[in-house]
C-alpha cells in the first residue's frame, strides 16, 4: 500500500475518484480549509465539475493555553463553543467575547483578501464535501462541521487524504459521510505522508479560488 503522496494536487485527484457519486451534481460545493486544504479542494472541484469555496475556520485560544480551544468562529459569522472549557475558566465572558472579536476581525480579513469581491455562497439545503489536506488532532475540522451545521446544509461529507484512525473514528460521528484515504496506525503528522509539504500562500489561494471561479 502507498504510505506517501506527490504533493496536494495528487492527494485531491485520489480523493475526487472516491467522490465520483457526487459529479456535477446540482446544490453540492466543495469547502476547503485553507491554507493547506484549498490545493486539495481545487482538484476535486476541478475533476468533479463543482464550485469551490473556502470556509474559514479560527480557534478561540483560552488566553495564556492558546492550543486550548474555547472555542472556534467560522464563515458567516457562525461561533461555536466548547462549554466544558468555558465552565473551568475565570472571567469566561469577558475572554470569549474579546477573542472572538480579535478572531471575527481575522476572519473577515482572509475572506475578503480570497474571495476578493465574490459573495459568500449560500449553503442552506446543500450537500457540502468540506476538504483539508490532513488531519491530525482534528480540532480545526470538528469546529467546521460545528460551525458549518448552523448553516443548514442538507448534507456534510468530509474528505481528507490522510489521518490518525482515532481522529477518523470522530469524525464519522459528526459528519454524515466520511472518505479518508488512508488512516494509519503509526501516524506522526500530516507532512510524513507527503513528499512535497510545502506551505501554501494566501496568493496560491486567492489563485485557485479565481480560477475556480472562472471556470464557473
Amino acid at each position: 500500500m502507498r504510505t506517501t503522496f506527490r504533493d496536494r494536487t495528487e492527494a485531491g485527484r485520489l480523493l475526487a475518484e472516491r467522490l465520483r457519486e457526487y459529479e456535477k451534481r446540482p446544490e453540492t460545493i466543495v469547502l476547503a480549509l485553507p491554507r493547506g486544504g484549498v490545493p486539495v479542494g481545487y482538484e476535486i472541484a476541478t475533476e468533479l465539475g463543482l464550485p469551490l469555496d473556502v470556509f474559514v475556520v479560527r480557534k478561540l485560544g483560552v488566553p495564556g493555553q492558546p492550543e486550548l480551544a474555547m472555542g472556534a468562529i467560522a464563515s458567516g459569522g457562525v461561533r461555536v463553543l466548547n462549554e466544558d472549557v468555558l465552565r473551568a475558566m475565570p472571567y469566561a465572558a469577558a475572554n470569549v467575547a474579546e477573542i472572538t472579536a480579535e478572531e471575527t476581525q481575522e476572519v473577515v480579513r482572509r475572506e475578503r483578501d480570497y474571495r476578493q469581491d465574490r459573495a459568500r455562497p449560500e449553503l442552506e439545503g446543500r450537500t457540502v464535501i468540506l476538504v483539508d489536506d490532513g488531519l491530525a488532532t482534528g480540532a480545526t475540522m470538528f469546529a467546521g462541521i460545528a460551525a458549518l451545521r448552523q448553516q443548514d446544509p442538507a448534507q456534510i461529507v468530509v474528505a481528507v487524504p490522510v489521518c490518525p484512525p482515532e481522529t477518523l473514528v470522530e469524525i464519522e460521528r459528526k459528519a454524515d459521510e466520511t472518505v479518508a484515504l488512508f488512516a494509519p496506525s503509526w501516524f506522526g503528522g500530516v507532512g510524513q505522508f507527503y513528499q512535497d509539504f510545502a506551505q501554501v500562500s494566501d496568493e496560491t489561494v486567492r489563485d485557485l479560488l479565481a480560477r475556480a471561479a472562472k471556470r464557473g
